[in-house]
């Protein structure tokens, strides 16, 4: 495997830090992208600069969370958002009403679609814009 192929692994699975590592360490040239995993030493990182970097958001790296907004006593919606307040003003517009509350949970959170287990970090990959309702809940 080579850097290049762990770098894109990375943004896919939302491995933040590690793509910042590697970015700061490209930007060194520490690294290539050519160059074979096994060369990545992630104790040439400069942590506070990494963090700087994290912080600026130089590479645009939006985190998307789930969020569960409860419509009635016993039905919730699932809205993929970038934060609480942008999934409950996407429920406002679509619903035209507030929701009872509203509930951050783990992507890694598994559910049953059809006949499969599926977890949110895998059904946000079938989605390319946001704030989004991606299902409902009943209990």
């Amino acid at each position: 495997m080579t850097i290049k192929e762990l770098y894109l692994d990375a943004l896919k699975n939302e491995a933040t830090a590690l793509v910042y590592c590697i970015y700061y360490l490209l930007m060194e040239k520490k690294i290539s992208l050519h160059d074979p995993i096994g060369k990545l030493d992630l104790k040439q990182v400069d942590n506070d600069k990494v963090a700087k970097l994290v912080e600026e958001n130089v590479l645009g790296i939006e985190k998307i969370g789930i969020y569960s907004l409860q419509m009635h006593e016993d039905r919730f919606v699932y809205i993929f958002a970038k934060s609480e307040q942008e999934a409950i003003t996407h429920y406002i517009k679509t619903y035209q009403i507030s929701p009872l509350n509203c509930t951050e949970h783990s992507l890694d959170m598994e559910m049953i679609r059809g006949k499969k287990v599926i977890t949110f970090r895998e059904l946000k990959k079938e989605y390319d814009q946001f704030p989004v309702v991606v299902g409902y809940y009943e209990m």
